[in-house]
């Protein structure tokens, strides 16, 4: 077989003494710095192929400072009393291009409340996948609806659309999709399966800010779209979230209900507290760290997509190594996380906890991810609880836990690598670092099983 006929792949898995002559002489194009990847791995007393950290999160402006002093000094902390929170409001519907946008205490209750005036809750049943953060579980069981779940597409982390219509009884009432990692969800295939069913839509995009399906932004698609603003998120103030839509009315009620149900536009006032509510409000001064941050999203976001980009032309040919896809329809991600595949075949069946041990021994910080969350005995506690004893048939709950059955998602769970956010913000060399201990340790993984 002639050098010039090779492809990566297979040059890679192909390291006998005279395909590597061949690369010295320069027939085959080196792929990386042989002399770091080659290298003892750090695992077994080598020298570390990266020292220094990888840019941190979140960071601070100063611009900040001032508009917090002054609303300290002010005593207008909470939003009744402040302007500081509507100002925000308008400026990240503005920002993601959606009429309205109300904010809340965290993700999990810009959920709850977009549950909540939705009117979907006790005795229903909700599609959702199974490969996200737990607080897309809990808001379905907190509101004592059955959180039914789609097999995962491998290949896109993302809920398989595929997998959807079968899940579908005449209790559904909603599909909760979740962009998770930043990555967005099949959304035509998701609103026309909601379409013909009569189905709500309520996106989770705790982790979409700024990621777009066809050009529209994640978030504004279904009927309600909710998001984060926890300290690790791309816009972190610390804790903090938000529901948007383009229903005035609907989000009348969003408003009214995180209000303590005080009448607000369409909502009006029949008593001194017209509608059911609660207080889900932010504070003055968490809007004025957002109204700080949200500055740099635009940029921050365009150099992680750069990253991840560069990042998968790096690594994509490395046997064993299958970076994410994404969806044609997928405009621009947000990449809260980049995650990629590891066949452990690849690396002479080396576990993916040694690999992930090996990769951080060489400077490179990574994760697992998620597990199967609904083997954690989560579903188990809430099926067994008084409130769906009493919302589901004794013969619904128990084909339930038949169907607790998910393939696609478990094998997910065992391959799944993941690199932070944070670590897009870098420069090509450090994307180059990654790459690089990726690459040393699959030249080095004969030693390291």
């Amino acid at each position: 077989m002639k050098g010039k006929h090779l492809t990566r792949r297979r040059f890679l898995t192909a390291t006998s003494t005279g395909v590597m002559a061949a690369m010295a002489l320069g027939r085959i194009p080196t792929y990386a710095n042989a002399s770091r990847t080659a290298s003892k791995p750090a695992i077994l007393g080598g020298q570390a192929l990266r020292k220094k950290p990888f840019p941190g999160w979140p960071n601070w402006y100063e611009d900040a400072e001032e508009p917090i002093l002054s609303i300290l000094r002010s005593g207008n902390w909470y939003r009744g009393q402040g302007h500081v929170v509507t100002e925000f409001e308008k400026a990240y519907a503005e920002l993601i291009g959606v009429k309205r946008c109300v904010c809340t205490m965290n993700g999990t209750n810009a959920l709850l409340s977009a549950m909540h005036v939705l009117d979907v809750g006790v005795g229903d049943e909700v599609i959702i996948s199974p490969y996200t953060f737990i607080a897309t579980y809990n808001v379905v069981i907190n509101s004592a609806a059955l959180p039914v779940f789609a097999d995962t597409d491998p290949e896109t982390f993302q809920i398989n659309p595929d997998k959807i219509e079968e899940r579908i009884t005449k209790r559904t009432r909603a599909i909760i999709p979740v962009h998770i990692l930043g990555l967005p969800a099949n959304m035509d295939r998701i609103l026309e399966i909601a379409k013909k069913h009569n189905l709500i839509v309520i996106e989770d995009a705790c982790q979409a800010w700024l990621a777009e399906w066809k050009g529209k932004k994640c978030g504004t698609l279904g009927d309600l779209g909710c998001f984060s603003f926890q300290n690790s998120k791309h816009l972190p103030i610390g804790e903090g979230g938000a529901v948007v839509g383009n229903d005035e009315e609907l989000m009348d009620r969003v408003y009214s209900y995180h209000n303590c149900g005080r009448p607000f536009g369409s909502v009006k006032r029949t008593s001194g507290y017209p509608v059911i509510g609660t207080n889900r409000r932010m504070t003055e001064y968490q809007a004025a760290i957002g109204l700080s941050q949200i500055k740099h999203l635009e940029a921050d976001t365009k150099k992680r997509n750069e990253n991840a980009k560069y990042l998968t032309s790096r690594i994509k040919d490395i046997p064993g190594i299958l970076p994410h896809k994404l969806y044609d329809g997928v405009t621009q991600a947000a990449y809260h996380l980049y995650p990629f595949r590891y066949k452990k075949e690849q690396f002479n069946n080396m576990s993916r906890d040694r690999f992930l041990s090996a990769l951080r021994a060489e400077g490179v910080p990574c994760s697992g991810g998620y597990g199967p969350q609904y083997n954690d005995g989560l579903i188990e506690a809430a099926l067994n609880s008084k409130n769906f004893k009493r919302s589901f048939s004794k013969a619904r709950l128990k084909k339930y836990r038949e169907e607790l059955h998910y393939p696609d998602n478990d094998q997910l769970c065992k391959e799944a690598v993941w690199f932070s956010q944070s670590m897009l913000l870098g420069s090509k060399a450090d994307i180059d670092d990654i790459a690089d201990a990726i690459q040393k340790i699959y030249e080095n993984r004969d030693k390291l099983v």
